[in-house]
């Protein structure tokens, strides 16, 4: 191998882990739904709505009539 193969290569090799580490780091903040210095206290207001689970909206009962045809 010439020198500038070699230097490519090497070039490259740490390009590659470094995207790796980057999208573990990624999915990891994907997964827990937070980032490292997110505070829980930002997240909660007192006017936010509950989750009540599966609700009809006018664009589902759209979707559903059109649906049936």
């Amino acid at each position: 191998m010439s020198r500038n193969t070699q230097s490519y290569t090497e070039q490259r090799r740490t390009f590659l882990k470094t995207m790796a580490v980057a999208g573990g780091a990624t999915a990891t903040v994907l997964l827990t739904g937070q980032a490292a210095g997110a505070s829980p206290e930002q997240n909660l207001s007192p006017e936010a709505p509950e989750n009540r689970g599966y609700h009809e909206t006018p664009h589902i009962r759209n979707y559903y009539r059109i649906a049936r045809l």
